[in-house]
């Protein structure tokens, strides 16, 4: 099956907190470096995204050859067809993709939650962070 054929629909939800000594600009660029198809809401103390798509999330995983690490962070926090991670807020304002785990940051994180409508949630996850064999994508079209 033809990655180009497939039709993702998927729901994209993206929260950060926005703390008193943060300027909320700053936030929000954090979270346009890695969804820039993002439409922001600012709320009281926190932004809010929508997205429909993770293309340029998913190039950034290929880029910094985290696939394995994104493929763990996805199923550790699914739940049925809801996948769920959380990001480093400081690593995002500077365009990187880089997964918080361990000790919440001072800052607070980017917390991330991608409801999967179609496929499935296995086959959205192989085609935003592909399996690897030796460090190489798998199932990639490239």
């Amino acid at each position: 099956m033809s990655d180009e054929a497939t039709v993702y629909r998927v729901d994209v939800e993206v929260t950060a907190p926005v703390y008193p000594t943060e300027v909320t600009d700053r936030v929000a660029d954090a979270i346009l470096e890695l969804f820039p198809e993002a439409e922001l809401e600012r709320r009281e103390g926190e932004i809010v995204g929508t997205a429909h798509s993770m293309e340029h999330f998913s190039e950034l995983l290929h880029q910094r050859e985290i696939l394995d690490t994104a493929r763990d962070q996805f199923f550790a926090n699914r739940r049925d067809d809801t996948i769920a991670f959380d990001l480093k807020k400081q690593a995002a304002y500077e365009g990187v993709a880089n997964f918080a785990v361990g000790k919440p940051d001072e800052l607070g994180e980017i917390h991330v939650r991608v409801r999967v409508q179609e496929p499935s949630v296995e086959a959205y996850v192989d085609h935003v962070a592909p399996r690897t064999v030796e460090g190489r994508p798998v199932n990639s079209d490239t």
